[in-house]
């Protein structure tokens, strides 16, 4: 059995507030293998973002990583010292982050951001990384790189500026690229650009993806499995067309019902929803996180977070019915 390239078991990260303690990422575990997209989807707040971020320990205070561990290429990354991790970071493991417009430095050509990584990385000259940054736009579908170098983030617009955040992201040729909702904010006809262009590059870079996303319907279009993300907690994991087409978790089929269909009788037609709200972080409920919001809930659910159960079809489930 082959190993592997992410691995992340039983990771924690809290953050301690004078509210009190909020278990952002709680006990979660899954995997990433070579070459392959993982999803990792759910409602905002229920903690895709802070489990990207602790994979690259970039957790600031109040919040701590509490326990786990991330294993990349067989090495835990919580264990490593932080020198070692900075030779990681934007080298072999990089990051799309949500909103463009906040990690690019506004008083700084997208040459040099672009050339940056590849200076501190590859220990390129100044001349030689512009070159590559030029290269690297033109693999990104930018127009007129050469002269796209010379101007600053608030001259593209979001889509330009997403795809200089993937260019970024890839100039040092990472194993695995982490893309936080690389779509967000965008227009439909950009969206679809933006994921075909991530799955070019998937194969020509032979990269492996963890995609954070709110949006179903992105990762029906490019990933391979799905990890579904509810208060912190992993509930279900499947191949993607498992996923949509043979649901287990109650929380994963309210999303897919959530999602807008087109019908006839769009007048009548009342777009499903899943009842209540997200559980507050500092006061979980002590069985199932789900169990307010869910139609299949039964007494049990109340005194225990249920195990996680294999179904079949390299897909497992989190839930006492089964």
């Amino acid at each position: 059995m082959r190993q592997p390239l992410l691995e992340v078991k039983n990771l924690q990260t809290s953050f301690f507030t004078d509210r009190g303690v909020a278990p952002a990422v709680n006990d979660v575990s899954f995997h990433v293998d070579a070459g392959e997209i993982l999803g990792l989807v759910g409602e905002s707040g229920c903690g895709k973002t802070v489990t990207s971020l602790s994979i690259l320990r970039l957790i600031s205070p109040p919040g701590r990583i509490t326990g786990g561990e991330v294993f990349f290429q067989g090495s835990d990354l919580l264990r490593m010292p932080e020198k070692s991790m900075q030779k990681i970071r934007g080298n072999k493991i990089s990051m799309i982050f949500q909103e463009p417009m906040t990690p690019l430095n506004p008083l700084m050509t997208i040459g040099n951001q672009v050339a940056e990584p590849l200076v501190l990385h590859q220990k390129l000259n100044k001349k030689e990384a512009l070159r590559h940054a030029v290269e690297l736009l033109r693999a990104v579908s930018i127009p007129d790189p050469e002269q796209r170098i010379k101007e600053y983030p608030h001259q593209l617009s979001g889509g330009m500026r997403q795809r200089v955040m993937i260019a970024m992201a890839i100039a040092c040729r990472p194993l695995l690229l982490i893309a936080d909702e690389p779509t967000t904010a965008l227009d439909v006809t950009i969206q679809a650009q933006i994921l075909e262009l991530l799955l070019r590059l998937r194969d020509e870079f032979q990269l492996s993806i963890l995609l954070i996303t709110h949006a179903l319907g992105v990762v029906a279009e490019i990933a391979d499995r799905v990890a579904v993300m509810y208060a912190g907690k992993i509930v279900e994991q499947a191949p993607v067309s498992q996923i949509f087409h043979h649901p287990a978790h109650p929380y994963t089929v309210g999303l897919l019902r959530s999602i807008p269909q087109i019908t006839l009788d769009v007048k009548h037609s009342r777009l499903p929803a899943i009842e209540g709200t997200v559980p507050d972080l500092f006061h979980l409920p002590s069985g199932c996180t789900f169990y307010e919001r869910c139609k299949d809930r039964m007494d049990v659910c109340t005194s225990a977070f249920p195990d996680t159960s294999a179904l079949g079809n390299e897909q497992s489930v989190a839930c006492f019915k089964y």
